[in-house]
């Protein structure tokens, strides 16, 4: 099979290593959130890149014409990454509602400097 035939895994992979990298390399809160919801966004499209088959179409019930069978796309990764989305996108609102109180409290979004003013507060 030639590498460039699943394209959208490659795509899938990188967006995956690219939010990894903004999660793992960046210290800004708000840069991390973008790197969580990058690496979150690869993984739904590698779930839905699953589900495809070649030659199928929509799980709806229709009387085939002139055929016994018909071949069908896998319904469940959809409904999963619906599912995925869902709560991706109410995790990262809360997470959104964290960065603005602690950027409130403490007047910076750096990691490191919130580490800092927390240590150097007096207990």
């Amino acid at each position: 099979m030639n590498w460039l035939a699943r394209y959208n895994d490659w795509v899938a992979i990188l967006l995956m290593m690219i939010g990894l990298y903004a999660i793992v390399g960046r210290k800004n809160l708000v840069k991390k959130l973008i790197g969580l919801s990058l690496f979150q966004t690869g993984i739904f499209l590698f779930f839905i890149s699953i589900g495809k088959v070649d030659g199928g179409t929509a799980p709806v019930y229709f009387e085939p014409a002139g055929r016994d069978w018909v071949r069908y796309s896998n319904a469940l990764p959809t409904a999963l990454i619906l599912t995925g989305i869902v709560v991706s996108v109410s995790t990262l609102a809360v997470a959104l509602a964290i960065t603005v109180s602690l950027h409130r409290a403490y007047g910076t979004v750096e990691v490191d400097e919130i580490e800092k003013a927390d240590q150097d507060a007096p207990s």
